[in-house]
């Protein structure tokens, strides 16, 4: 098992993608703070399979008095990257703390870029939800069975005149999935995954056809599984994936047809990143096996896993700081199932 500081003094909330050709791209929020100031995100790159990486390219570049942060990224049909963005207004310039409630979420923009992440194009081409809504974009693209894309965006609902409600206990949020039939050009609402009590989602699609979600609940801070059996047209819930404090996750299909999830664990005494494995597509799980561990910085998580050609998974997370080094930083482990 190997471990590195991969991107130093940034909040990161890294979504990693493989690349054709091998290459990693992590696609982070560009700042050392969750949101309080303006911020980009960012494209970093790593040709030796995470252990080194360098900034490629800027997705979604921030107006001046807002960030951009907020992102689910993936692969088009025809090689392209696509980032769909949001982020908030009424940002202070860098180093100048805002409060995160007291702006509007922004609508998001939908980036591609044909050469790796270098350079970019973007419009504005995502369905509105009817109703005092806000879209908030996470996890992976994902390439269906069908032909579609798919992405899993969730929704906050909002005081009339736009702000974020400041008491998160009367915040309702909401799961949905959307699908583009132009390889990520423009995105449609096509279901709600979970009404109420769910956030931050991913998408998975299963060898077989099979969608999976795994999403964050509020009550309680754990993960929970979907599926779906007509891409994406409706959704069942499947179970827990995690225990309380632990969230939110990532869903990977590895090379021998296990599922791995990745989550992040943030529960006193213990904090980090664990991982569970199926071999059943999703009936059962093993027991849960951390795989990086803070030892005292509860602020962290948010991991994304990829596997390299040779079987080897390389996980990236954040973290605020660890006793070796006080700074915020995107992290990557590079490990093997076997090791856990």
């Amino acid at each position: 098992m190997e471990r590195f500081i991969a991107v130093d003094n940034v909040c990161a909330w890294p979504n990693l993608t493989l690349l054709p050709d091998g290459t990693i791209i992590a696609t982070i929020f560009n700042q050392p703070t969750h949101g309080g100031w303006e911020g980009n995100v960012e494209c970093w790159a790593s040709e030796d399979e995470g252990r080194t990486w360098c900034l490629r390219g800027i997705p979604a570049p921030h107006d001046p008095g807002t960030n951009r942060m907020n992102v689910a990224v993936g692969l088009a049909r025809d090689g392209a990257l696509i980032v769909i963005s949001s982020g908030w207004s009424n940002r202070n310039e860098v180093g100048n703390y805002s409060n995160a409630h007291q702006g509007k979420v922004l609508t998001p923009w939908v980036c591609r870029s044909s050469d790796g992440g270098k350079t970019w194009e973007r419009s504005e081409t995502m369905d509105p939800l009817p109703g005092d809504y806000a879209l908030i974009p996470f996890g992976d693209i994902v390439q269906q069975t069908d032909g579609n894309l798919g992405v899993c965006i969730y929704s906050s609902r909002f005081t009339a005149d736009g702000a974020a409600k400041s008491d998160h206990e009367t915040r309702e949020d909401s799961s949905h999935y959307f699908v583009s039939s132009d390889d990520g050009k423009s995105w449609n609402h096509k279901a709600t995954i979970q009404d109420g009590n769910a956030n931050e989602t991913t998408p998975l699609v299963l060898s077989s056809g099979q969608l999976f979600a795994a999403a964050r609940t509020r009550e309680g801070q754990r993960l929970e599984l979907f599926s779906s059996d007509d891409q994406g047209a409706t959704w069942a819930f499947e179970g827990p994936l995690s225990m309380e404090q632990q969230i939110p996750g990532h869903l990977l299909q590895l090379t021998d047809g296990k599922l791995l999830v990745s989550y992040g664990l943030r529960n006193k005494g213990l904090c980090g990143v664990a991982t569970r494995l199926s071999s059943d597509e999703g009936k059962t799980w093993s027991a849960p096996r951390v795989i990086v561990n803070y030892e005292e910085s509860w602020d962290g998580g948010y991991p994304s896993s990829v596997q390299m050609s040779d079987g080897t998974i390389v996980t990236a997370y954040y973290c605020k700081e660890i006793p070796t080094h006080q700074r915020y930083h995107m992290g990557v482990v590079r490990w093997e199932v076997e090791e856990t």
